[in-house]
Formats: C-alpha cells, sequence, structure tokens
C-alpha cells in the first residue's frame, strides 16, 4: 500500500429544482486546464427507464465556483434513422486528452422506437455503438457525434464505452474499457443477455477517435456478465473495476489489456462489499487508491438499487480490498449511483452526480416519494480536497 491520505470533502449544489417530466441524469465533468470546467448531463424523461435526448451543459470558468447554463447542444442530439428509429448518443464522459490539448468524450449509443413515447429499442436489430465528440474551446460546442466499431462486427454488435473512466497513455494512445455483446447473445432482449468487458487501445489525433486492438474479454455467468468498466493506473499497475447485477467485480494488470481473472469487491475483513447493479468508479491520487460505491446495509432498503448514500473508501491495491474503516460518505439522499469523478487540479478531485427523481425500491414510478425526502433534481460536486498535491495532475 502507499500509505493513508486525509482529505476533506465539501458539497456544492451546480442546479436544482426541476418540472416533474424531466431529470438531470449522467452528469459528468471535463477539465480543461487550469480552471474551465465542462459539465455534460442527459435530461431523461421519466415515464420511462433510460429515455434520453440531447446531451445539456453547465460551464464554469473559474474552478467551479460559478455555473452557466444548461445549453443544449444539437451536435449531441437523436438521429432518425430511414426506418424511422431514433439514435441518441447517452452515458457520455467528458476527459482532458493532453497530447493534443482536446478534451474528448466517450460513451455509447441507444435506440429508440420512433415517436414521442418511444421506448428503448432492446433487440438486435439494430446495434450499441462506441460514440465519442471532441469539443471545441473557443467556440463552446461539440463536434458531431461519430462512432468507431471494431472489426468484428458481429461479436462487438452491442459494444459501449458508456459511465467508463480511461486511461491516456504518454504517446497519445487511450485504454478505453468498453462492455459488449455478441448480436446473437442479445437476440430480442438484451437483459437477458451476457457482457463481456474487454480494453481496447485507440489511437486520438485530436479529431479521430480510431481502434488499434483490445485485450482479454472477461465475463461472469451472473446475470448480465460484466460491464460500465473504469480503469486507473497507479504504480505501474492497471485497474479494472466492474458492474455486475449481482455483485461489484475487480481485477488488476500489468499493461492495461491483459488482467487477472476478475473477483468480487471485498472489504479487508472479507465480507463482500455489498455494491450492485450500478457503477464504481476510481479516485486515483499518487499516494493511494480510492473507490467511489453505492452498497446495501447503510440504513437505505428503500433506495431504488440500494444508489445512496455514495461513499468513497480507500483499497489496498495488492489485495484489491476496500479498507472498511476508512469509509466515507460522499453525498446522500435520492438515488446517486450514476456518477462521474475527475481529478480538477493537483489540490482536488471532482465526483459529480445527480438526484434520481424515480420513486422508491417499493414503488418506482412514484415521484412523491424522493421529493417528500428532499430531493430537488439536484446536481451535486463533492469536493474532494487533498492534505497533498496529488502530483500525476499536471495542472
Amino acid at each position: 500500500m502507499t500509505g493513508s491520505l486525509d482529505y476533506d470533502i465539501r458539497l456544492d449544489v451546480v442546479s436544482e429544482g426541476y418540472d416533474r417530466e424531466t431529470e438531470w441524469f449522467q452528469p459528468r465533468i471535463g477539465m480543461i486546464p487550469p480552471s474551465t470546467a465542462v459539465l455534460t448531463v442527459t435530461r431523461a424523461q421519466l415515464w420511462g427507464s433510460d429515455i434520453f435526448t440531447a446531451l445539456r451543459e453547465f460551464r464554469s470558468e473559474d474552478f467551479g465556483r460559478t455555473w452557466t447554463g444548461p445549453v443544449v447542444h444539437d451536435s449531441l442530439d437523436r438521429r432518425v434513422l430511414p426506418d424511422g428509429t431514433e439514435v441518441c448518443p447517452c452515458d457520455l464522459t467528458p476527459a482532458w486528452h493532453a497530447a493534443t490539448g482536446k478534451l474528448l468524450m466517450t460513451g455509447h449509443t441507444a435506440t429508440y422506437h420512433g415517436g414521442e413515447r418511444g421506448g428503448l429499442i432492446v433487440d438486435n436489430s439494430h446495434p450499441r455503438d462506441i460514440v465519442y465528440s471532441v469539443y471545441d474551446a473557443g467556440a463552446h460546442t461539440w463536434s458531431e457525434w461519430q462512432t468507431i466499431v471494431p472489426p468484428d462486427r458481429d461479436r462487438f454488435f452491442w459494444t459501449s464505452a458508456g459511465c467508463s473512466q480511461r486511461v491516456d497513455l504518454s504517446d497519445g494512445d487511450i485504454l478505453l474499457p468498453v462492455s459488449l455483446m455478441a448480436r446473437d447473445a442479445v437476440g430480442e432482449d438484451f437483459w437477458r443477455g451476457c457482457f463481456a468487458t474487454t480494453v481496447l487501445r485507440c489511437s486520438f489525433d485530436g479529431e479521430t477517435l480510431r481502434y488499434l486492438k483490445h485485450g482479454d474479454e472477461m465475463s461472469v455467468p451472473e446475470p448480465r456478465g460484466l460491464y460500465e468498466p473504469s480503469l486507473t493506473l497507479l504504480d505501474g499497475r492497471y485497474h479494472l473495476t466492474l458492474r455486475n447485477d449481482i455483485r461489484g467485480y475487480v481485477t488488476a494488470g500489468d499493461d492495461g489489456l491483459h488482467f487477472d481473472e476478475p473477483r468480487p469487491w471485498l472489504f479487508d475483513d472479507g465480507e463482500e462489499l455489498g455494491s450492485y447493479n450500478t457503477q464504481q468508479h476510481w479516485v486515483t491520487h499518487n499516494a493511494g487508491l480510492f473507490l467511489t460505491y453505492t452498497r446495501r446495509g447503510a440504513n437505505n432498503d428503500h433506495v431504488v438499487r440500494h444508489r445512496a448514500p455514495l461513499f468513497i473508501a480507500q483499497v489496498d491495491p495488492e489485495r484489491l480490498a476496500v479498507l472498511r474503516d476508512t469509509e466515507r460518505v460522499l453525498d446522500k439522499g435520492a438515488q446517486l449511483g450514476n456518477f462521474g469523478v475527475v481529478n480538477a487540479s493537483r489540490e482536488e478531485t471532482w465526483v459529480v452526480t445527480s438526484e434520481g427523481m424515480h420513486g422508491d425500491a417499493q414503488d418506482v414510478m412514484n415521484l412523491d416519494l424522493p421529493e417528500a425526502r428532499g430531493a430537488d433534481n439536484r446536481v451535486w460536486l463533492a469536493r474532494i480536497m487533498w492534505s497533498r498535491p496529488n502530483e500525476p495532475v499536471a495542472w
């Protein structure tokens, strides 16, 4: 281990209030050094699950003290296919690419039946693709979204870089963790399919993201396999955290493409972490590795999938175990399981999340329930303020 590391946490509200028809969903922040923050967020319809429209953006030029927006980006809106199907980029994460000086955002597409109330298409009639867009910092615009498809189309039929954390290499190449499902595995209902996870090595020249190769394909036989992966690098070793419907998984490897067999996340006393069916993300400091997550067992049975409170705890990178005694609450309230992490500077790491305004575990469509507990569609910014500088951060 690299030892203990002290930090303070401060909660800021970027936005609050809503119309009881839509909610903010999947907020992420990308930093343009030294002090510009670009917060991207999806507006989701509350009448269904994962019903997304054009990406919105909040922007701060003063390191998150004040924000402008939201601004709608038509370049990140739905497109209509010849058969009437609507395709939307979603689950996007912006991150600074130092080699080109560009903010590059990656995620995946989702397809919907046409019309105002068209729901998510879950069969294999249409693929799901890795999507990306590049930010023009001067014009405050995003490029028209594009897709990349690895060579084996049937194997990479449903492919997603949604909600992932990537690692940029010193030569400018990108290690992008993705989940994939073959065409025949999707079948008539992807909810019954099984994802594998792999890491793509990609090139990026400031405009175009290109697939070069990919590493191990990892999965488990439990429902829906391993998906929504996040990758980080500490002391020359790559760490990968993985979502699963039953329990979260973790693995590590030496080159970012090949990994040990994934194993369930545990506390250091051997008990399972209790995080399931939602994301976990890394908070990485040169003096310590941390995990952000939600879990069972926190007096939170009323929250959908136990997605609040949001926790942070230090990880033993050799044992790949969460140190129970270091666990702290980052945020609490309505479901908070869709969130993002960014190293904002050497002094601060930010975790951004939003209050899910669907109901609770017993009545998932009853908006009165989260409102009665004080939720108001807030976008929260949790500032982790380090006791010593995070040296790998260049600004």
